[in-house]
């Protein structure tokens, strides 16, 4: 047990997906996942581990922003011998050629932060993915026809919505895809520690798509996304 973890160590799988959500976490080990437990609820932050086509997984919840997902990712690594987090989450975009339900594959995140200055001393606001990881996600992908958009993308301490845009979008260089709230900080952590980490994201605010998207649309994007993360850890 951790500060913010309940859960046995053998309780935790090696690989794990990650919602922000608590309830997605919830939703996923009820409609994905066979043989399921409830091995967290410290904090409300949900951890489920049960089996997907026999490969045992946990999915755990990280909170918002990077030190919610900071916490869950260094005591998930460190603490439980957890090799892989694949981070699934939704996001928004400023670029062009990016649309509504849109499921984004980030190879690095862009932030302007001082969470790897108070870790550890470093100067750094750009982390890359696990190539490894990605290219398992991208050969899943292919093979189930689901179309990736792959690239950098920014994860902010503010939620961008709220604040001037043009003032936003300076901080960052201009082949972004998209941006959320956690990725750096999983992708840090993951780095410090030489673990794995991946993070997809399906796009639910799109800078040229004005239209309101249903529920039905939202979580057939969302469980497209699930079942691509949950397929890549039977490799």
């Amino acid at each position: 047990m951790t500060v913010h973890i309940e859960s046995k160590k053998e309780d935790i799988a090696e690989v794990v997906i990650m919602p922000g959500d608590p309830l997605r976490a919830k939703y996923i080990a009820e409609n994905f996942l066979t043989d399921y437990k409830l091995v967290n609820k410290v904090r409300n932050m949900f951890g489920y581990t049960g089996y997907y086509k026999n490969k045992r997984v946990t999915v755990f919840a990280s909170g918002m922003g990077i030190p919610s997902i900071g916490i869950y990712a260094y005591e998930l690594y460190k603490f439980y011998d957890v090799e892989k987090i694949i981070r699934i989450g939704t996001c928004g975009s400023y670029n062009e050629d990016i649309h509504l339900l849109d499921i984004i594959l980030s190879t690095g995140a862009y932030a302007k932060t001082y969470f790897p200055y108070l870790f550890s001393k470093d100067s750094c606001d750009y982390i890359k993915s696990s190539n490894s990881l990605n290219k398992k996600i991208e050969n899943v992908a292919i093979n189930s026809n689901i179309k990736l958009k792959v690239g950098n993308t920014v994860t902010s301490d503010v939620f961008d919505l709220y604040c001037d845009k043009d003032s936003f979008l300076s901080n960052f260089p201009s082949d972004f895809l998209a941006e959320e709230m956690e990725t750096f900080g999983l992708f840090y952590i993951a780095s410090k520690l030489n673990k794995e980490a991946a993070c997809l994201m399906s796009v639910v605010d799109a800078v040229n798509d004005k239209k309101s998207l249903t529920s039905d649309e939202r979580e057939q994007s969302l469980n497209q996304m699930i079942t691509l993360a949950l397929e890549t850890i039977l490799l």
